[in-house]
């Protein structure tokens, strides 16, 4: 059984938009953190989201824009940029998730896709004690900067193996962060990883990190 809860997360004053999937009996939650120009709506991130709940993972798809804020980024493509407000926006969602009373148990993943990756790792290392693993799709970790080397959480980084020039700063990225990251390429994956059947692996290889990395909650024991 699936519930779905639609929530706004009062992390900003008017509030942030976002779905919850819940499994029934999950294991771990894991919040999503959109890409550039991107939304809670992206179709690659749901369908990653639909296959961890399909594992017992529970999901949070967040626009960590605001619809006045989107319609400025939509323009001048600025904000999507601002990794650090994004990242607080996110360890801000990562602090309301410990009290909600359906997450709060739950040990917390984190999926970043393009920028959003960026705000992921920024956020996993400033709530080093509530995010336990994360993966990036597509990812920007350069765009991290200095946070690269205190994240502590698992970190895997997974891009097309197409895509030459993100294959390059993830490798960059990975060095920085260390022992933590593990890099996997996609064969015959472009940015978007678009081509048949590679999203899908995209789901597995994710999906598999975090059912091995986030701990069984308390409640199951």
């Amino acid at each position: 059984m699936m519930r779905t809860r639609a929530v706004t997360i009062p992390v900003v004053p008017d509030g942030l938009p976002a779905d919850l999937f819940l499994p029934e009996r999950p294991a771990g939650v894991v919040l999503f953190a959109h890409g550039s120009g991107s939304s809670r709506h992206s179709p690659r991130n749901v369908a990653v989201a639909h296959v961890l709940n399909d594992r017992s993972l529970a999901t949070v798809l967040v626009d960590l824009l605001t619809p006045a804020e989107d319609a400025v980024d939509a323009r001048t493509a600025e904000l999507r940029f601002d990794i650090g407000m994004l990242a607080e926006r996110l360890a801000a969602t990562v602090d309301w998730m410990a009290g909600d009373p359906d997450l709060g148990p739950l040990p917390v993943g984190l999926f970043g896709a393009s920028t959003g990756a960026a705000a992921a790792l920024v956020a996993a290392a400033a709530r080093p004690d509530r995010v336990r693993a994360v993966v990036s799709r597509s990812g920007r970790p350069d765009l991290a900067g200095r946070a690269l080397t205190e994240v502590r959480a698992p970190t895997l980084l997974l891009v097309g193996g197409l895509d030459e020039e993100v294959i390059v700063l993830n490798e960059q990225a990975q060095a920085e962060l260390g022992e933590v990251a593990e890099l996997r390429i996609v064969p015959g994956a472009t940015h978007l990883f678009e081509e048949p059947g590679t999203l899908d692996q995209v789901a597995d290889h994710a999906a598999a990190w975090f059912a091995a990395r986030l701990p069984v909650p308390a409640l199951r024991r």
